[in-house]
């Protein structure tokens, strides 16, 4: 990755943010639109339904977390397994970044990802 991708991903979307009232069709949809990559909620192994609420979703698994904190923010400059990580650590959900039908690698950025084809 070029030097201006780095120094674009570390500006662009960084005000992107994610918060438990928000449905997960329209995290999803705003998410994509943000960075040209999917993302994809679960409960256990099976998708989420996308009317459920990050709070909603939240109360159907077995992990406490604070629902009450304020939104998350997400920086084209992160990594996905790092950005996956803090939808577990902040919300107690378990969310996949893929593009088109392709997961995308946990040590690539999202900005990376949205510019690399799969």
């Amino acid at each position: 990755m070029g030097l201006f991708d780095k120094i674009k991903d570390n500006f662009t979307k960084a005000e992107f943010t994610v918060a438990p009232n928000k449905k997960l069709k329209t995290i999803s949809s705003e998410f994509e639109k943000a960075f040209g990559v999917e993302l994809v909620f679960y409960k256990g192994k099976q998708i989420a339904d996308g009317d459920l609420t990050l709070k909603q979703l939240n109360d159907k698994t077995s992990k406490t977390v604070d629902t009450k904190a304020d939104g998350m923010k997400i920086k084209g400059s992160m990594k996905v397994g790092d950005a996956e990580k803090l939808f577990d650590t902040q919300f107690g959900v378990t969310v996949q970044i893929k593009k088109g039908s392709k997961l995308v690698p946990n040590d690539m950025t999202i900005g990376e990802a949205s510019r690399t084809e799969f």
